[in-house]
């Protein structure tokens, strides 16, 4: 059973989204945990490419594997989902 996502947890992966792809015009506060990274109306307007930078630097920084292309769409999809994702990995590893 893995444990809910905590605030730091999120506001990490934020700041880590955003240093990934240079964003500086929004702050981290203003991302909504639960709204869709792509489309939708998250204060982020990202794209495919961004998509691709975002689980390279999570599996880098996390010391994840995002195994497939549609694994990945499931685990990008919401800050929530990205979060879950790592706290799932970790626990499945004890770490």
């Amino acid at each position: 059973m893995t444990s809910e996502p905590s605030a730091e947890l999120n506001m990490e992966i934020k700041k880590l989204i955003m240093q990934t792809l240079s964003i500086t015009d929004i702050n981290p506060e203003d991302v909504d945990d639960e709204e869709p990274l792509f489309g939708g109306t998250n204060a982020l307007t990202l794209d495919s490419v961004d998509a691709i930078e975002i689980i390279m630097a999570l599996q880098r920084t996390y010391n994840i594997r995002i195994s497939d292309q549609s694994q990945a769409r499931y685990v990008i999809r919401s800050i929530n989902s990205i979060a879950e994702f790592i706290l799932s990995e970790k626990a499945k590893t004890g770490t």
